[in-house]
């Protein structure tokens, strides 16, 4: 299975993002490519407030259409909402001590370790502070 990270899927919702285009299709390959794939729901509650906030955005995406195009992406068949559940705690406690991660990074420690506790094979994100933790391979789709 693979994994989409927050800013993956900012840019494929966001049309000014310089990276939009190549995000959206990566996005659409993937959900038509007939095969499991997730969002681990810590993203899904961060692309809403990345694309809401009017301090990033001007002007901000309107509510309604942020949660259209999450809807749009788990309506897909195959996708699937990744969430904790028993063997996450021990999970996330082993990757945020052996990653040394704290504050913020306890954010992305979280991601890694539902990932792992689901079985994702690659993670889809343009973020390399992942490269912390053991045992979750990445990859940026957009290069």
């Amino acid at each position: 299975m693979i994994a989409v990270d927050t800013n993956v899927l900012v840019y494929a919702h966001r049309e000014d993002s310089p990276f939009h285009g190549q995000a959206k299709a990566v996005l659409v390959d993937l959900a038509e490519s007939g095969k499991r794939w997730g969002i681990p729901w810590p993203c899904v509650h961060e692309f809403i407030s990345i694309c809401t906030h009017p301090k990033i955005y001007s002007p901000p995406t309107p509510l309604h259409l942020v949660l259209k195009s999450m809807d749009i992406w788990m309506g897909s068949p195959l996708c699937e909402l990744l969430h904790e559940g028993p063997g996450y705690w021990g999970k996330l406690k082993e990757l945020a001590q052996k990653g040394n991660a704290h504050g913020g990074m306890i954010h992305d420690a979280r991601i890694a370790a539902l990932c792992i506790h689901h079985g994702v094979a690659e993670l889809w994100t343009c973020d390399r502070d992942f490269s912390r933790f053991a045992g979750l391979k990445t990859r940026n789709p957009l290069v």
